[in-house]
């Protein structure tokens, strides 16, 4: 269940309550006229199925509610009550299949904003993965990939594409190329530095590598993992189960590729470094084809879905 809080201004507050009365999945409404002082208004409150928000929350931009007054949307993590049990059964659909436009655009618009802690947060990561594939560590590796934070801005992509936003799209794109132009820069001037101090050498770099020797040599399990991996991550978004998050950053080879392309090229390894481009390129890529189709088949089925639901109701 979401719960809705409005600030209307009292010429609409019939308006939504129609609007809310009417939507099949809500409950709980309630209204408290004059309550509201910046801006000023009445607070309207309710309840509503996950399923129907986005079609709810639609109508009420559509009545200007945003520009006017404010919606803000909450997530109820617990709800005991048989009204809402039965908005639940009432909503068409299912809570976990149903996707929150608006709710991922202010989600990724957050994400794939470029920021010290974004850029830090790379950095950091990539400068850990360099440990790794310098030691041939595969705990370093997953760790760096568990920390970076690059699906935020892939995600963006793939919602300004779905959305049509172009200026999503632009903020996350200079996010992510920036983001890992600077990480890049800093390992390599990481590098020179272990190397000053003998903790880096190019005879680690270039003995075989058994655990991450994957990252400089592209195939097409490389681009196979990270469409599914893209797939998953994005389902993670759009349903909330923001714990599969983790599952996707430790299955794709961006950060570590990353990493060793910048250590390659300290030591001019340029077989290397174009070969972990290559990797980090495909892995980035199919990320974004596969999220893009993913949100793609949601949008469509959900769609259709809703439609027939429409239908039946109007033949009932």
């Amino acid at each position: 269940m979401l719960h809705l809080r409005l600030i209307t201004p009292a010429d609409k507050t019939d308006d939504v309550v129609r609007l809310i009365e009417k939507t099949v999945g809500t409950t709980h409404l309630a209204v408290v006229p004059g309550a509201a002082r910046n801006p000023a208004g009445d607070v309207v409150m309710c309840d509503v199925a996950r399923e129907a928000g986005d079609e709810l929350i639609g109508a009420l931009r559509e009545l200007d509610i945003d520009k006017c007054g404010s919606i803000a949307v909450e997530s109820i993590d617990l709800s005991l009550s048989l009204r809402a049990d039965k908005a639940e059964d009432e909503a068409p659909g299912e809570g976990a299949d149903a996707v929150l436009w608006e709710q991922l655009s202010d989600a990724t618009h957050e994400e794939s904003t470029l920021t010290f802690t974004y850029v830090a947060f790379l950095v950091i990561a990539t400068m850990i993965a360099a440990c790794g594939v310098v030691l041939d560590n595969a705990i370093l590796i997953v760790g760096a990939m568990a920390v970076g934070p690059e699906f935020g801005p892939l995600a963006g992509i793939c919602t300004a594409v779905v959305q049509r936003a172009p200026k999503l799209a632009l903020r996350s794109l200079i996010a992510l190329l920036v983001g890992f132009v600077v990480a890049m820069v800093v390992t390599v001037g990481f590098s020179y530095f272990m190397d000053a101090v003998n903790l880096f050498s190019e005879a680690q770099l270039e003995a075989d590598r058994p655990n991450t020797g994957f990252v400089y040599a592209p195939d097409w399990f490389s681009f196979v993992v990270a469409v599914l991996a893209g797939a998953a991550g994005t389902l993670s978004l759009t349903s909330a189960k923001s714990g599969a998050l983790v599952g996707v950053a430790i299955s794709v080879t961006t950060v570590p590729a990353a990493a060793n392309a910048a250590v390659a090229l300290s030591y001019d390894d340029m077989k290397q470094t174009w070969g972990s481009t290559q990797q980090l390129l495909l892995n980035l890529l199919a990320i974004v084809l596969a999220g893009t189709l993913t949100l793609l088949a949601q949008k469509f089925f959900w769609a259709r879905h809703r439609e027939r639901t429409r239908s039946k109701r109007s033949l009932g």
